[in-house]
């Protein structure tokens, strides 16, 4: 028969859902993929059932809904001071993995080059090679997570296409500062370079921290896409709802891939994310309480179990330094680590090489979720305390 896909050949499946999927197998806690184990909002519970009663079933317009970009278009002047055109600016995606792809499809000729930070969500290494273009990779350096400029700098040529930028990082928990992101849109602006903002977290953050969307900063509107999911926020990883915020002549680019991709993101969950939009201020503010609380709990059961971790300024993430406890058991590599972390307390990890280019920058390190319930977290806590004895 004929050879198969080569470029499937280049990248894995997610090790993300591979623990998920080995955790469920043993009825274990699953602190590897980062969806809650707690009930959705019951506001937009009943904002999707009122929507599939009102008859919202069938497919949507391709772009998305009117009534979800128009709510979009609202929240990005008010939170993120981006002011962009319900009509002709936004592009709702089945969820923001949806949007980095079509984004990258719309933006990238082969051979182009992109710049990641890493370590990287996942999703970014094979949505490059898919996309074909070449990424180069700059490091965010632990425990504080920084970048160094001369790195980024250097990483910038003519072959340039974009710079993708997470924050708050999944991964490490990293918010870029408002100096950060001047220094990458003065690059970006220098190299006629395109940015791409994945802002899922924006949301959750913690200790006074702050969220600065790039696409807000001057000479960056022109060139920035902004994406965004309600997956995070609102606690509802299921429906697949996110979009992308962009300049009419990109914009008319990504719904052109999008519609070939998936035709349209769930209609019912549109018209329900529509009203989340709208939830006051009280809302956003009980969702940092709850994650700063479990942040710091999570943090202080590691720290009690061997880990050395930082706390994270935002997303619902700790990268943990697990060098202490592997020489214990006498493992060599994260992957094998995580597997016996599952084995000895039942606890779920991500191994940390999946997160960089060069497996052995995260080959000590291990990344655990906190957007869990309470009971969860007090079982994880219990669990991990038997590593210190």
């Amino acid at each position: 028969m004929k050879k198969l896909s080569n470029v499937t050949e280049l990248f894995s499946e997610s090790v993300i859902r591979e623990m998920t999927r080995i955790c469920d197998k043993v009825g274990g806690y699953n602190l590897s993929q980062g969806f809650p184990d707690f009930e959705i909002p019951k506001a937009i519970q009943e904002a999707a059932n009122r929507a599939v009663t009102a008859g919202y079933n069938q497919y949507p317009v391709t772009f998305g809904e009117p009534v979800l970009r128009e709510a979009i278009s609202r929240k990005a002047y008010e939170y993120n001071k981006i002011d962009c055109d319900p009509v002709t600016d936004i592009t709702v995606t089945c969820g923001a993995t949806e949007a980095m792809i079509a984004t990258l499809k719309s933006l990238i000729n082969p051979g182009d080059e992109i710049i990641i930070f890493e370590p990287f969500y996942e999703n970014y290494g094979p949505d490059s090679i898919l996309s074909g273009a070449v990424p180069h990779y700059v490091t965010l350096h632990a425990p504080d997570w920084h970048y160094d400029f001369a790195d980024l700098a250097a990483a910038f040529n003519e072959k340039t296409k974009a710079i993708i930028i997470n924050t708050p990082n999944n991964p490490t928990g990293k918010v870029f500062t408002r100096d950060e992101l001047a220094e990458i849109a003065a690059l970006c602006v220098k190299w006629d370079t395109y940015a791409v903002t994945d802002e899922i977290y924006e949301h959750i953050l913690y200790d006074g921290t702050k969220h600065v969307s790039l696409a807000s900063l001057p000479g960056m509107a022109e060139r920035t896409v902004t994406i965004n999911s309600i997956s995070k926020t609102y606690s509802v990883t299921g429906w697949r709802v996110g979009w992308a915020i962009a300049p009419e002549k990109i914009t008319q680019r990504i719904r052109k891939v999008h519609d070939f991709f998936t035709v349209g993101a769930p209609t019912p969950f549109q018209h329900a994310a529509a009203e989340a939009l709208q939830f006051d201020e009280v809302y956003y503010d009980s969702v940092q309480e709850h994650y700063q609380k479990a942040g710091h709990f999570m943090y202080d059961a590691l720290h009690q179990a061997g880990f050395e971790c930082k706390m994270p300024q935002g997303a619902y993430y700790i990268l943990a330094d697990a060098t202490n406890l592997m020489d214990r058991l006498g493992m060599t590599d994260d992957t094998s680590f995580s597997r016996k972390l599952l084995e000895l307390t039942k606890v779920a990890t991500v191994p940390g090489s999946s997160f960089y280019s060069d497996k052995q920058k995260g080959n000590h390190q291990v990344r655990f979720c906190f957007c869990k319930k309470w009971e969860t977290l007090y079982a994880v806590e219990k669990a991990l305390k038997t590593l210190a004895k």
